[in-house]
């Protein structure tokens, strides 16, 4: 039976403080891969207007539409010099930044009550496989409280249905140089060749676990969810 495996690349467009987000030129180059090992695959990207209103439309659009196994997401961590694989979404929302549209939370909380969430074991090996590119990356149990971390909690509350992805990952990259100016000042700047080689190596990761999961479905193991 032929089943092809879809996978979404999402990343964000430009906000506040950020009017160049390196994780635009990532997604583009991401979903133009033409390797053996995504013959089958069928990659599909989306940048997101940075507010929360367009999460919550097109987030649910996208899963609906697209019916992704794999949920590959990309943001922009500005004060950060390697690359964030998340572990986590936190219950929190920020309520004094704005999002692209000036709008500003009125609540911190995204459910009350409710615990952080967690991606899942896979984030571990999403981070080996980074961190054999060469590129320093490491694992990261606070994403903020702006739109990255609600992307990521939708997310996870998308792969908790019974129809969502079976595999939803968010990574925080750092801003690329934008001229030589940290490397005459000798600071080492991640190049945006090298978030391609490390996006990559965990789009290969995520591939490769999410083949596993559907073969242990169409083999008699223990479905984590109705696959189409």
């Amino acid at each position: 039976m032929n089943r092809k495996l879809r996978v979404l690349i999402t990343g964000f467009g430009p906000f506040p403080g950020a009017p160049h987000n390196p994780t635009m030129p990532l997604v583009k180059r991401l979903v133009q891969l033409r390797r053996p090992a995504f013959d089958d695959v069928e990659l599909t990207s989306h940048i997101f207007h940075v507010t929360y209103r367009t999460v919550d439309r097109e987030l649910p659009e996208l899963i609906a539409r697209v019916r992704p196994h794999v949920l590959l997401m990309f943001g922009l961590a500005s004060r950060t010099d390697y690359l964030r694989i998340e572990s986590r979404a936190r219950n929190a929302i920020t309520t004094t930044f704005p999002d692209a549209d000036r709008s500003v939370a009125i609540k911190g909380a995204i459910v009350p009550g409710a615990a952080a969430q967690i991606f899942g074991p896979h984030t571990a090996k999403l981070v080996r496989a980074a961190r054999r590119t060469g590129i320093d990356a490491r694992t990261s149990r606070d994403a903020g409280s702006y739109l990255c971390n609600y992307l990521s909690w939708r997310a996870i509350e998308a792969v908790n249905e019974t129809a969502g992805p079976r595999f939803a990952q968010f990574v925080h990259v750092p801003p690329l140089p934008r001229d030589d100016t940290a490397q005459r000042k000798g600071t080492p700047r991640i190049t945006l060749e090298e978030l391609v080689d490390a996006g990559e190596a965990m789009l290969m990761e995520l591939v490769r676990l999410a083949r596993q999961d559907m073969h242990r479905d169409l083999t008699g193991g223990q479905p984590r969810r109705e696959v189409s």
